[in-house]
């Protein structure tokens, strides 16, 4: 199975970033993306012209490993080490 990047690149022509917005949107995910380059924030709105297929969208959901990349947010000891953490004394 393709990557998302050759996904992407051979379905729409559209980025990355462009293609998971489509695929939260389709999804009925409301995203709020960020940026702060003018350039960016309209790739960010261009992706209104385009829909993914349903085989795309199950593709793209089949990416998801059930881990996350930073922390995982159902561990105990890292939900209290979140909830106990102050930013300043």
């Amino acid at each position: 199975m393709p990557g998302l990047m050759e996904l992407t690149l051979a379905a729409h022509g559209k980025s990355v970033a462009q293609v998971v917005l489509r695929w939260l949107v389709q999804r009925d995910v409301v995203v709020i993306p960020k940026s702060v380059r003018a350039e960016r924030m309209a790739e960010n709105l261009d992706v209104f012209g385009f829909a993914l297929t349903d085989d795309q969208m199950a593709r793209i959901a089949g990416l998801d490993t059930g881990a996350s990349l930073f922390f995982d947010h159902r561990d105990p000891a890292m939900t209290a080490l979140l909830g106990n953490h102050r930013l300043t004394d």
